[in-house]
């Protein structure tokens, strides 16, 4: 009986470590490569993960799996939404883009930036310059910032998802309603933002 106990649970351990290795959640014992987000994403060649990199995915995977979620009636509410709002010490009512932001940040670890008002989300230490843009350098996971004419001011933030030469893939809140993943030409940013570096 005791042989049988034992060779079951040496080949469960066996089936365990087998599985394992081809398991996409499986981090511990392995390079994390960037195979999944490369793929999902279209560019690049799979090389490894900075802690950095590990950030920004996980970012925008928390980011990417909010998609579809929408407001209630239409008013800034919603189970969810109100949690967005929540976060950033707003209570329902509220434009929910920014708290959208700041709570992707905060599922991922990060304490920062954590504020409503997508104006905040753009300090001039945080920005980057024209050089840094048309380099290239807008990583997934910085944040784009839309410009109200009317307004005078920034009135819209969302994550990048990804981009290139000229246009970036998007996920925001409170467009439409709802988050969404969006396709924007880069001439219609105003401004990126990274809170990463």
């Amino acid at each position: 009986m005791a042989t049988v106990h034992y060779l079951f649970f040496g080949i469960f351990s066996m089936a365990l470590l087998f599985a394992s290795r081809f398991s996409d959640y499986t981090l511990i014992g392995r390079e994390f490569t960037k195979d999944r987000y490369e793929l999902a994403s279209g560019y690049g060649k799979p090389e490894k993960f900075t802690a950095q990199q590990k950030v920004r995915s996980a970012i925008v995977d928390i980011a990417v799996t909010e998609i579809g979620v929408s407001e209630m009636t239409g008013n800034n509410d919603g189970g969810r939404v109100e949690e967005y709002l929540a976060y950033t010490g707003l209570g329902r009512g509220y434009s929910w883009c920014a708290a959208f932001v700041s709570w992707c940040f905060s599922r991922a670890g990060l304490s920062f930036p954590r504020n409503a008002w997508s104006p905040a989300l753009f300090p001039l230490s945080r920005r980057y310059t024209e050089l840094q843009i048309r380099r290239g350098e807008v990583r997934p996971a910085d944040l784009f910032a839309i410009y109200n004419q009317k307004l005078g001011r920034i009135d819209h933030v969302g994550i990048v998802r990804n981009s290139d030469d000229k246009y970036i893939l998007t996920v925001e809140g409170n467009v439409e309603n709802r988050v969404l993943s969006k396709r924007r030409a880069l001439v219609t940013i105003y401004a990126f933002a990274n809170w990463l570096d």
